[in-house]
């Protein structure tokens, strides 16, 4: 069953790439008017999913994340349509010139091939990651969560739909909908077909696919972020930052976990801290030095332990460790975190600087908060994951991300000499 979606895929990617911009965002708007249309369908068969997953015993917060309702999906069709309005990068030239051969030379922006997608419950998902595809001329192979499996196939026949009508196959958008675990050991092997695989889910999955996938893999999306608060920060703006980082949606990948407080500011800032995380209603998890200075105070508190500073709490937690200087704290950082996003809160602009070279991931902010870390946030219009690896793409990948590039040389029966 594979290996013909991999065929199919492969010689859709090859039409897609012949596409203009325009016949591109025919496509897309088309997309976006079907999702609405057919909005009763993909409702219907989202029930079934969530009364399967109720049944099963999954959480509140895992039950949010599956639901749609009419307001969420219209929400979904105005994202296709926002991609629309996005710059297409297939096609752009990033350099070249006049070689001393005669050879013009050019390298030029053109579309990956076939992009495979492992991804957990999100249905949303489904349709960002088919559109960012589209957009870029790109084939897509979706495997989606067993959670929402009903979803997925209700929302990839209106992608189809829409495909069909504009004469493109079916076939540059697949998913598998089979919910055995097996296909997707048999996905990770299918270098022949599939250019790049994006997992998107937790740091099982991810390691999953590090450890079998003979397709290079995008990882990231595992964020235990920390905030480093210098002795030369100022506790009223600090917080504020703290709890944007912390509690504008714990669930995120971008949200805080550990916070790191330089011991010289220890006294003062901690019993503030307690306060306003009492108010946020955030449970700390302070180390041996900052548990005294915030036991007395109105948020809970417990000790940490060795463990938590390397998960991800995605919930109102975060770990509190008193440090001896701005040297401790990148230590700290490089041992515990995952190379996502981290923030120094300073007014010295030598420790601002030490921070920005010093500490290794995709994104540092200095006086600001973690949560920016998002493609909209960044400018890129819309994200198909987050990279905390280094080679092809790091941070939010946005559509130039979901591109490579070829060499074109343009002779005048020019021969090598």
């Amino acid at each position: 069953m594979l290996e013909q979606m991999g065929i199919a895929a492969k010689a859709a990617s090859y039409q897609l790439a012949l596409l203009s911009s325009r016949e591109k965002n025919q496509v897309l708007n088309k997309i976006a008017d079907y999702l609405e249309a057919q909005t009763a369908d993909i409702l219907r068969a989202n029930a079934e999913d969530l009364s399967d997953a109720r049944a099963n015993g999954l959480s509140e917060a895992m039950l949010d994340r599956l639901a749609l309702t009419p307001a969420r999906l219209r929400s979904i069709a105005d994202d296709v349509r926002q991609v629309c309005s996005l710059a297409d990068p297939v096609g752009q030239v990033i350099d070249g010139g006049l070689l001393d051969s005669g050879l013009r030379i050019e390298r030029r922006r053109v579309p990956l091939g076939v992009i495979g997608v492992i991804y957990e419950a999100r249905p949303n998902v489904t349709v960002d990651v088919a559109s960012l595809c589209l957009k870029t001329g790109n084939a897509a192979i979706l495997r989606g969560g067993k959670e929402t499996w009903r979803t997925n196939a209700a929302t990839v026949k209106v992608i189809q739909q829409a495909l069909q009508e504009c004469g493109l196959p079916a076939a540059a958008v697949q998913a598998i909908e089979s919910p055995d675990r097996a296909l997707v050991s048999e996905m990770l092997k299918m270098d022949k077909y599939i250019d790049m695989l994006i997992p998107r889910g937790g740091a099982g999955l991810h390691k999953l696919c590090r450890e079998q996938s003979t397709i290079p893999v995008i990882t990231g999306g595992i964020g235990v972020c920390h905030i480093f608060v210098d002795d030369s920060a100022e506790i009223e703006p600090a917080l504020k930052i703290i709890v944007n980082a912390k509690t504008q949606r714990p669930s995120t990948c971008n949200t805080a976990e550990t916070l790191l407080v330089h011991r010289n500011i220890a006294d003062t800032f901690l019993p503030a801290l307690s306060k306003q995380m009492a108010e946020s209603g955030v449970t700390l998890h302070a180390d041996p030095a900052a548990l005294p200075l915030l036991q007395n105070g109105p948020a809970k508190v417990e000790p940490v332990k060795a463990e938590q500073y390397d998960d991800e709490y995605l919930s109102l937690d975060l770990n509190v460790k008193v440090v001896a200087d701005l040297d401790e704290a990148i230590a700290h950082i490089r041992e515990h975190g995952t190379q996502h996003s981290d923030a120094i809160l300073t007014r010295t602009l030598r420790h601002a600087n030490r921070f920005i070279n010093e500490v290794d991931s995709s994104a540092v902010y200095i006086n600001a908060s973690t949560r920016f870390t998002d493609g909209g946030q960044f400018g890129l219009g819309a994200e198909v994951a987050v990279s905390t690896q280094k080679l092809h793409a790091r941070g939010p990948m946005g559509l130039e991300a979901l591109t490579t590039y070829k060499w074109i040389g343009f002779g005048d029966d020019t021969i090598r000499a």
